[in-house]
């Protein structure tokens, strides 16, 4: 199968109950190689690392599908920056063709980076009237502390370390979903419904103070912080087995990069 028709599969999937369509503005383009390579290998990936480029290389990838920038801005636009020509020149020398994969995936309904997440989290939630016609939205059915959810991403998800800002033991139902680098978060503490929102990252000084505050003035507010790569990877490996699932003569692989940080302890 050749990379353009898996892309074109891809974003099919991706917008069968969306309304969306992709724009010139999209980032979701070819990043490297050839549209019409034959594909027999895919690699799936959140951030396209150095490590995870030599992995998939080394497997045997023909092409790869990432989630976030290759080169430090958002639309992938090339420089003369000496990290970024040593680490395209690393890329483009694999012969892989690259292609990225963020707004559809974020533009489906439900949001399929979102979804990846919950169906491991919440899995008696996932296929749940309420978060499917509101997917950035979950209502517990046993209602539960910032600090105890806080446990169960990390337990679930393997994240080292989730952050808690705000009241960290108030029981709560009302979650709001925000992975990666989101908009909206004050917006959603905010409202009369959300008590917790969940974030990969986020500005501190605005959104978390904004936390830290409500909890000191009496309100249940509290974020949680998964870090970027820990609220997002999740819902690749998701979009990796959805593939499999769909394109059973072509073989797909989740590579992950790994937790951005490195801890004392």
């Amino acid at each position: 199968m050749k990379a353009f028709e898996i892309m074109n599969e891809l974003c099919a999937m991706a917008l069968e109950n969306s309304s969306w369509k992709p724009g010139e503005g999209t980032c979701d383009t070819l990043k490297a190689g050839d549209a019409c390579r034959e594909a027999g290998k895919v690699a799936v990936t959140m951030f396209g690392t150095p490590d995870v480029i030599r992995a998939a290389a080394a497997w045997g990838a023909d092409m790869m599908i990432v989630h976030e920038p290759l080169y430090y801005n958002h639309p992938d636009n090339h420089s003369d920056e000496a990290q970024e020509v040593v680490k395209r020149a690393l890329l483009e020398g694999t012969g892989m063709t690259v292609y990225r994969f963020h707004d559809h995936s974020h533009k489906a309904r439900p949001d399929m980076i979102t979804d990846g997440l919950v169906r491991i989290v919440f899995p008696e939630l996932a296929a749940g009237d309420a978060y499917v016609s509101d997917p950035g939205h979950l209502t517990l059915t046993e209602p539960k502390t910032p600090r105890e959810l806080a446990r169960a991403f990390e337990q679930k998800l393997g994240i080292r370390r989730v952050r808690i800002v705000g009241a960290a033991d108030e029981k709560c139902t009302h979650i709001a979903l925000r992975p990666g680098d989101p908009g909206g978060v004050l917006e959603e503490l905010a409202t009369d419904w959300c008590e917790v929102v969940v974030v990969g990252e986020a500005c501190e000084w605005h959104h978390y103070e904004y936390a830290r505050d409500a909890a000191q003035l009496g309100r249940k507010k509290a974020v949680l912080v998964l870090g970027h790569v820990g609220s997002e990877r999740d819902g690749m490996a998701y979009i990796a087995s959805l593939l499999a699932a769909r394109l059973p003569d072509v073989e797909f692989r989740y590579f992950d990069c790994g937790e951005v940080y490195t801890y004392a302890d």
